[in-house]
């Protein structure tokens, strides 16, 4: 079992920056990759970036390449997202996920699931 809880989601202006953390219990972190989700009001759960177990291998969506970044420190249980330039359609509850297995980009493949943060970005 692993329990993941997110936190420093907020309210940022267009171009800003925020980071996100999601934080997993448990002594096997360092054996599953991680991802990052969000979902806006009214749409699905869309993938925005993956980070296998070691760190060494990101993928992101398209809309957020050169703009986020997914890192992770296995000494800290910890997976972050670095958002930059951020834009209104940015706007979402952002979720950490974690599988075993690298690369996934359904939700529906991802065995675990924190609670969600919130960020908005508006003037």
């Amino acid at each position: 079992q692993v329990q993941l809880v997110e936190s420093g989601g907020g309210l940022v202006e267009p171009g800003g920056s925020l980071r996100l953390s999601c934080e997993a219990s448990g002594r096997t972190f360092s054996s599953y990759a991680m991802g990052w989700f969000r979902q806006a009001p009214g749409k699905e759960r869309e993938f925005v970036a993956v980070i296998n177990e070691r760190g060494g291998r990101t993928y992101y969506e398209d809309s957020v390449k050169g703009r986020f970044t997914i890192s992770r420190d296995n000494a800290k249980n910890t997976v972050y997202l670095q958002m930059n330039s951020l834009k209104p359609e940015d706007t979402a509850v952002y979720y950490c996920a974690a599988d075993p297995v690298f690369g996934l980009v359904t939700p529906g493949r991802y065995d675990y699931w924190g609670q969600g943060t919130q960020v908005t970005v508006s003037s």
